[in-house]
C-alpha cells in the first residue's frame, strides 16, 4: 500500500510541473521540497545522518527535481516525461555496478535495449530531434540517471529512519531557493500558484518520498519495483490529457516499450 500511494502521487508530478511551467525551476523546486519536508519537521531529532547521507539525499531529490523541470520546459513534455521514466530501467541496468552479488542477464541487455527503443520513438514521434527541442531530452536522460543512482546508493549507505528523508528535502530546497536567488528573476505567484506548489509539495515532492522509503524498508522489493511501472502509465496518460494532446500512436507504442522492457528487466 505504501508503494502505490507514491505511485499515484507521483502520477501527477509532470503534469504539476508543467502548468506551473511560469514558476522559474530553482523556485519551484525549493518551495515544493521545502513544503514536503514539513510534515516531518516534529521529528527532527531523527534527523541525525552522516554526511555522506545527507548528501546523496541532496543529489538524489534536488537534482532529480531540477532536472525534471529543465526538461519539461525544453522538450514537448510527454515524450520528456516518457524519457525521464527510464529510471526503472537504469536500477536494473546499474543494479551489478552498486550492490555486489548481483549479475547482469540477458533478459536485463535485452530489456535496456527495448527501454531506449522506446525513448527513441517518444523523441521522433514528437518531432523532438530536430532543431532545440532535442536539448530537452538531455536533462530528462540525467534526471532519471539521479533517480536511479540515489534509489540504489541508499542501499549502499548505514540504515537511516524515514523521517530524514525531511532534512533531505529541507536541505534541497533551501539549496534551490538560494540559487533562484542568485540566478533567476524575481517572480509574483500569484494565489493559484501558491495552491498548486502547495498540492506538488505535500505530495508527488513530500508524501511520495516517505511512502517510497517506508515501502522499500517494509515490503517486498521484486513487488515494488514490479508496481513502480505502473508510474510512467499513469504519469503520461495524465500529462496526454491536462496538455489536450491526443494518444497518439508514437506515444502509445513508446509507452508500452519502456513499460514493458522495465518488468523483463526485473524478472529473474
Amino acid at each position: 500500500m505504501h508503494a502505490l500511494g507514491a505511485i499515484a502521487l507521483w502520477a501527477l508530478l509532470a503534469s504539476l510541473g508543467v502548468t506551473l511551467r511560469h514558476v522559474p525551476p530553482f523556485l519551484l523546486t525549493g518551495l515544493a521540497l521545502v513544503i514536503g519536508s514539513v510534515p516531518a519537521w516534529p521529528l527532527y531529532r531523527q534527523w541525525k545522518v552522516p554526511a555522506r547521507t545527507l548528501a546523496l539525499g541532496i543529489y538524489g531529490l534536488f537534482g532529480f527535481h531540477f532536472l525534471l523541470f529543465i526538461a519539461l520546459r525544453l522538450a514537448p513534455p510527454v515524450e520528456a516525461n516518457l524519457v525521464n521514466y527510464l529510471w526503472p530501467l537504469f536500477i536494473v541496468v546499474l543494479a551489478p555496478l552498486f550492490l555486489p552479488g548481483l549479475r547482469l542477464k540477458a533478459a536485463h541487455v535485452l530489456a535496456a535495449v527495448a527501454g531506449f527503443a522506446g525513448a527513441a520513438i517518444a523523441i521522433l514521434g514528437g518531432g523532438g530531434a530536430r532543431g532545440a527541442w532535442s536539448w530537452g531530452y538531455l536533462p530528462a536522460l540525467a534526471s532519471a540517471f539521479i533517480w536511479a543512482s540515489y534509489s540504489l546508493g541508499t542501499r549502499r549507505v548505514a540504515a537511516f529512519p524515514t523521517a530524514a528523508i525531511g532534512l533531505f528535502g529541507l536541505v534541497s530546497g533551501l539549496l534551490s531557493l538560494a540559487c533562484h536567488a542568485l540566478l533567476e528573476p524575481a517572480v509574483d505567484l500569484a494565489p493559484r500558484d501558491w495552491l498548486l506548489i502547495t498540492v506538488m509539495g505535500l505530495g508527488p515532492l513530500g508524501a511520495a518520498f516517505f511512502l517510497w522509503d517506508k515501502a522499500l524498508k517494509t515490503g517486498d522489493a521484486r513487488h515494488i519495483g514490479i508496481l513502480s511501472y505502473l508510474t510512467p502509465l499513469a504519469s503520461t496518460a495524465l500529462l496526454v490529457l491536462v496538455t489536450g494532446r491526443s494518444f497518439s500512436a508514437s506515444i502509445l507504442l513508446a509507452a508500452a516499450l519502456i513499460i514493458g522492457a522495465a518488468v523483463v528487466g526485473t524478472r529473474k
